[in-house]
């Protein structure tokens, strides 16, 4: 698939279609791998931390979740075909693992949480089997490991954790785990349990979810500044080549 490069991080350039498509022929071929959704604050991680980097370019999926990856790739030259945010792409990817019957474990946010997600995905996409659920409050991985192992495995992980905590789980444990796909997802898990709701659908239209996030949390204006920071340093990386750094 073609690449975009992004501040060293290699998106790939699909549209939400082709994403699930390629990941659903990765499920029936039994080929084991993880899907990364990098948004900026994700690629700056990666800026400072060479080892997650490799982390994330190492994916079998990279995908643009976030409308500033959009507009780093157009200030850059590099050409994605749109946003595929995380929490869309996991839905349309149950969707198509209904149809199939496919096996789907749930892994991260607050007790409760994976289960009411679990039961609410199954409701709205019969054929759905969940697998298992396990919520992210664990300190030792192998007890997030042996929970997945023990009921059966699972054709998906659903790894709900936040970054960079996540990806390190998913590119350390893969092996071990009897699944084939895994996908880091951040907070996916508490909307699909309806913890947390997106922003209306005209927001994301328009590119402005975080701008309707900003509203809901004014305490979330700091995290927001991040973003005008890191087209600041796509500029730059365009104008003078990253000199400077």
């Amino acid at each position: 698939m073609k690449t975009a490069s992004i501040l060293g991080v290699h998106f790939h350039a699909v549209t939400m279609e082709q994403a699930v498509s390629f990941a659903m022929s990765r499920l029936r071929a039994r080929q084991k791998g993880y899907v990364v959704t990098p948004n900026p604050e994700i690629v700056d991680l990666c800026r400072r931390d060479s080892v997650y980097m490799g982390i994330v370019n190492h994916a079998a999926l990279v995908l643009p979740d976030g409308v500033g990856i959009i507009y780093a790739a157009k200030i850059l030259g590099e050409e994605l075909y749109g946003k595929v945010a995380g929490v869309e792409f996991a839905e349309h990817l149950v969707a198509a693992m209904a149809k199939e019957q496919m096996r789907l474990y749930l892994l991260g946010a607050k007790p409760g949480v994976a289960e009411q997600a679990g039961k609410n995905l199954c409701e709205k996409y019969p054929g759905l089997v969940i697998a298992g659920t396990h919520d992210g409050y664990f300190t030792d991985p192998q007890e997030a490991v042996d929970a997945v192992n023990s009921c059966g495995g699972a054709d998906v992980v659903f790894v709900c954790l936040g970054a960079p905590k996540q990806e390190k789980f998913m590119a350390e444990n893969m092996d071990e785990l009897h699944a084939t796909l895994l996908c880091g997802l951040g907070g996916s898990l508490d909307i699909f349990a309806g913890v947390a709701k997106r922003a209306p659908d005209i927001f994301i239209k328009l590119g402005l979810e975080w701008f309707y996030r900003l509203l809901k949390q004014p305490s979330r204006i700091g995290r927001m500044m991040k973003l005008p920071k890191f087209l600041l340093i796509v500029i730059r990386e365009r104008l003078f080549g990253g000199k400077g750094k």
